[in-house]
């Protein structure tokens, strides 16, 4: 979890302005935590957001920003080894906004498969 709030959070800092305001709400539904995290700024071009959890890709608007393009790569892979998935939604100059959703019990199957590796 740390990965996961790490990135995001430096993220909707990075790309906001000074004294912009960054979001965090964590709420509980049905089992799943839902994390979200939303920044009020720059926001990610639609024609972008199928590559954001790509290795190295950066938004052409944040290319004066620095960054390695590895952050959301990180996040979305602690976001699969909880088996959780993650949304995006975004829109140029007006922000974005990341939620993730985590399960809070294992299914069967995988507390079998981690029985069996124990």
């Amino acid at each position: 979890m740390r990965h996961i709030l790490y990135n995001l959070l430096w993220n909707a800092v990075k790309y906001s302005p000074p004294c912009g305001d960054v979001y965090l709400k964590l709420s509980y539904l049905n089992n799943h935590v839902i994390l979200q995290i939303q920044d009020e700024w720059m926001g990610i071009p639609a024609a972008e957001r199928k590559y954001l959890f790509d290795s190295f890709y950066r938004a052409k608007n944040a290319a004066n920003i620095p960054g390695t393009g590895l952050g959301l790569t990180i996040v979305k892979s602690f976001v699969d080894l909880h088996r959780g998935q993650i949304f995006v939604e975004s829109a140029v100059w007006e922000g974005t906004t990341f939620t993730i959703v985590l399960p809070l019990i294992l299914e069967k199957e995988s507390i079998d498969e981690k029985n069996s590796r124990d």
